[in-house]
């Protein structure tokens, strides 16, 4: 039986029998090419001429975005929180003027940057909001950033990987210490299928 801390999410080789990665950004690489030559749908979401501007959007949003509703959520100290927070909302002012006028984050295409800024967004305000107290804002106050969550949202492949019931009732119900009675909301209420007009940006 395992006795250690377990976690999500993880790549295992059943042949070799060990794990191959268990870090998110490494295995969607991963996924990008390594199965290219063995059925893997086609598709290049971390193009070979973006890396270098891909790494430095995703070094951005993973610190202060991804992680950061992560550190304002568990913050021990009023000053931890602070910081995670205003980093967490000077990001997501400098998305907002980014994605005002372009559809993606990089290259006037899907990439994995998108992809990786989806995952948090689209949780924003069911859960970070109120749960992590990242409430200066929500995400419905940031028109582009909105648009860009349901757009993607709305893409065939992205839409079913979503259940808001099971990402509410897993942070809610998940950290009792920031919610001892394990209430689950019933809102916010979204409709991510609203069109979003963002078809017509490069």
């Amino acid at each position: 039986a395992c006795t250690s801390r377990v976690t999500v999410p993880v790549l295992w080789d059943k042949v070799s029998g060990k794990i191959v990665s268990n870090e998110s950004s490494e295995i969607l690489r991963m996924f990008n090419s390594a199965f290219d030559g063995v059925g893997a749908a086609p598709g290049d979401y971390s193009p070979a001429a973006l890396l270098a501007e891909l790494d430095e959007v995703n070094a951005r949003v993973y610190d202060t975005v991804n992680n950061g509703v992560y550190r304002a959520g568990f913050a021990k100290t009023q000053s931890a929180y602070e910081a995670a927070v205003t980093a967490l909302f000077d990001t997501l002012d400098w998305l907002e003027t980014r994605l005002t006028h372009q559809r993606y984050l990089v290259g006037g295409m899907l990439t994995e940057a998108d992809i990786r800024l989806f995952t948090t967004l689209v949780r924003f305000d069911p859960v970070y909001h109120g749960h992590f107290k990242c409430n200066l804002r929500a995400l419905k106050d940031y028109p582009a950033l909105w648009a860009f969550t349901r757009d993607l949202f709305q893409h065939p492949a992205i839409r079913p990987t979503v259940d808001f019931d099971h990402i509410k009732r897993h942070y809610y119900g998940s950290h009792l210490w920031l919610n001892p009675p394990g209430i689950v909301p019933l809102g916010p209420v979204l409709d991510h299928d609203e069109p979003t007009g963002r078809e017509a940006l490069i």
